[in-house]
């Protein structure tokens, strides 16, 4: 009978920790669970075996199946705590800014003029563009500018904005003829390599990087070593940055993003806490959107270019924090007193388009700078 009843355990046991383990496998958690599942279930196998056998009223044997299931209770909690963590990290998927409000040409647009003609015009074989979503307002008025006055839909014409992303991938594809965007990744700078694309970089401006929160935080500054603290999972709560008993909701942007790509410079090689993947959007504006609209508020932290988060979001629920000290104002980004402040780029990829040396340097002439200038973004030169 003993037998009989070990037989029925390990056939019965067996198939459902094998059916659990398979769907396991197609859970987002499976390195977890793919080899928790056939240890646990062995050990409730073995520890009915004995029980059957009456092993367990040994006391070393009970303390040992006891031990057993503690360590397995708490291995879930904790790696489900853990997990908690992790999501806490994630971007939330919101609808971006309307760039439609900034066409070159378009009826009310916010695109910026010049109070003069432009010195350059290029009447035919016009570059295509393409480029970061905080930038779409400068090259849509260097377009406004120096194109044949027409309808650019931003869904298929000459100018678009389809990410940094998508942007660098079309420009090496040979689609667009420059894209405008901060430095390339190590990552795309590599895939370029890969593909024996040389590119060409030419600075046309420079912007900020900033940090932001809910308007309610009390936080008015953090260290450079505080953020890559806080962006490295190390520092979890406001209150061991000078803030309140909450625990800190950082939000992060894709990958290959240009202000994740920034989030990674102001790192310097520290390790970044990853979100998951799954949970992470394109839309710029969504990671402002929820650091003011987020449940508990004054929790969250999250980054962008300064001129998009002040000017493009408008958002009066988040502010700027002073990084070392010095708040992101334009005047800070010119002396060189604010400590992140990036360049971005014009950049090209062996394009035979014979207007691109002229429109480029345009760009980094006078009236290009100007342009830069009245957009809201600080000029190179």
């Amino acid at each position: 009978m003993k037998i009989f009843g070990v037989i029925l355990t390990v056939i019965g046991f067996g198939f459902v920790g094998f059916i659990a383990t398979i769907i396991s496998s197609l859970t987002r958690h499976a390195e977890f669970y793919v080899p928790f599942v056939p240890t646990i279930t062995i050990g409730v196998i073995i520890i009915i075996i004995l029980a059957i056998y009456g092993k367990l009223k040994k006391k070393v044997i009970k303390t040992s199946a006891i031990v057993f299931a503690s360590l397995c209770i708490v291995s879930v909690i904790s790696y489900e705590s853990y997990q908690a963590y992790l999501k806490s990290l994630e971007v939330v998927s919101t609808q971006d800014v309307d760039l439609s409000e900034y066409s070159p040409y378009a009826e009310n647009t916010k695109a910026v003029s010049l109070n003069e003609p432009a010195s350059l015009k290029i009447e035919a074989n016009l570059p295509w563009l393409d480029g970061s979503t905080a930038l779409y307002p400068v090259y849509s008025a260097f377009v406004q500018a120096v194109y044949p006055e027409k309808e650019y839909p931003l869904e298929n014409s000459e100018v678009v904005s389809t990410q940094t992303d998508q942007a660098y991938t079309r420009l090496l594809d040979g689609e667009v003829d420059i894209v405008i965007m901060p430095e390339p990744s190590e990552n795309q700078k590599n895939l370029a390599e890969l593909k024996g694309i040389e590119l060409s970089m030419s600075p046309i401006g420079r912007e900020a990087f900033v940090f932001f929160v809910h308007i309610d935080n009390p936080i008015k500054e953090l260290s450079i070593e505080q953020i890559q603290g806080i962006y490295s999972g190390e520092i979890t709560n406001w209150s061991e940055v000078g803030g309140k008993n909450k625990e800190i909701r950082a939000f992060q942007r894709p990958e290959e993003s240009g202000s994740q790509s920034a989030l990674l410079s102001v790192m310097n090689g520290k390790p970044l806490m990853e979100a998951p993947s799954k949970d992470i959007v394109s839309a710029m504006g969504g990671i402002i959107k929820e650091t003011s609209n987020y449940r508990n508020k004054s929790n969250a932290i999250g980054f962008s270019f300064r001129h998009f988060s002040q000017e493009m979001v408008q958002n009066g629920k988040i502010k700027n924090i002073a990084v070392e000290g010095v708040l992101p104002t334009k005047e800070n980004i010119q002396n060189d007193t604010y400590p992140i402040v990036a360049e971005f780029y014009a950049i090209t990829a062996e394009s035979e388009n014979p207007h691109l040396e002229s429109f480029i340097d345009w760009m980094q002439s006078e009236q290009g700078q100007k342009i830069v200038d009245l957009t809201g973004y600080v000029p190179v030169k």
